[in-house]
C-alpha cells in the first residue's frame, strides 16, 4: 500500500512517531477491527479510530439513539434520536475520514452469532452494557485468537484491559470473572454515570487498540487500569493467569 499525498498530510503526526512511522500507518490503513457496543464508551473508541486510518470499522449495536444517551454518547447528535446506532455510527464515521470502511451490524452479539461476527477482524473492542454479552465476546475472541480490549465503566470508575489468553503467561477473560452466570447489576439509567468518563476510558481504549494493530510500548495484557474520577488517581494492577481456568489453562 502506497500513501497518497492526502494521506501523508492526514496521518503526518503519526508518520513522524518513529514507534509508527509510514509502515505502521500503513498497517492501521489494512487492519479491521470490531468494535461491540456503539455507547458511550464504543463513541469516543470509534471516533479515535477513525481518525486514526484503521481502515475497517464493524460497529455491532442493536440500539437506538436516544436523547439520554447525548450526555455522553458523542457520535450522535440531537437529530440521530430515534435512529438504529450503527446508522449514525457509519454517518459519523463517514464524515471524519473517508478513508474507513464501516461495517453495521444491526442486532445483539449473542453466544450463538459472536463467533461469526468477530472472525476475520485483528482486534476486537467491547464496551458494550451486559455481562452475558462481555462473556460471548471474550469467548469467541478467544477462539479465534484475536486480542480483546475490554473496558467498562461504573458512575465515576473505569477499569481497561487487553485480553490474550491463549498467549503462555497471559490471561484470558474467563481468569478474571470465572464460569459465573449473567451477572444483574445497575444500569446508567439506575446509577448514572459521568459522561466525560465514557470519553476518558474509550479513548483509551481506542489507544490500547492500535497499540495491538501496530505494537509500541508496554499494552495492557497481563494488567488490568484502574481509573478513579472521585480521586483523580489511575491505578494499574498485574492480573495473573488463572492456572486452574477452564478456558485457558491448557
Amino acid at each position: 500500500m502506497t500513501l497518497s499525498d492526502a494521506q501523508l498530510d492526514r496521518y503526518a503526526r503519526h508518520i513522524v512517531l518513529r514507534e509508527i512511522g509510514g509502515g505502521g500507518q500503513q498497517r492501521l490503513l489494512g487492519s479491521r477491527v470490531a468494535v461491540v457496543g456503539a455507547g458511550g464508551l464504543g463513541s469516543p473508541c470509534l471516533l479515535y479510530l477513525a481518525a486514526a486510518g484503521v481502515g475497517h470499522l464493524t460497529v455491532i449495536d442493536d440500539d437506538a439513539v436516544a436523547l439520554s444517551n447525548l450526555q455522553r454518547q458523542i457520535l450522535f447528535a440531537t437529530d440521530d434520536t430515534g435512529r438504529a446506532k450503527v446508522a449514525g455510527a457509519a454517518d459519523a464515521i463517514g464524515r471524519l475520514n473517508p478513508d474507513v470502511a464501516v461495517s453495521g451490524r444491526a442486532l445483539r452479539l449473542t453466544a450463538d452469532n459472536a463467533a461469526a461476527l468477530l472472525a476475520g477482524h485483528d482486534v476486537v473492542a467491547d464496551g458494550s452494557d451486559s455481562f452475558a454479552t462481555r462473556q460471548a465476546v471474550a469467548d469467541a475472541a478467544f477462539a479465534l485468537r484475536i486480542p480483546l480490549v475490554s473496558a467498562a465503566v461504573g458512575p465515576f470508575e473505569g477499569q481497561l484491559t487487553t485480553f490474550r489468553g491463549w498467549q503462555p503467561g497471559l490471561p484470558c477473560y474467563r481468569c478474571f470473572v470465572g464460569n459465573a452466570g449473567d451477572r444483574p447489576g445497575g444500569s446508567c439509567a439506575d446509577d448514572g454515570v459521568l459522561g466525560a468518563l465514557t470519553g476518558v476510558m474509550g479513548s483509551m481504549q481506542a489507544l490500547e487498540v492500535i497499540r495491538e494493530l501496530v505494537p509500541f510500548g508496554t499494552g495492557l495484557a497481563g494488567r488490568m487500569l484502574l481509573y478513579d474520577a472521585l480521586a483523580a488517581r489511575v491505578r494499574t494492577l498485574s492480573m495473573p493467569k488463572d492456572p486452574g481456568c477452564a478456558a485457558c489453562s491448557a
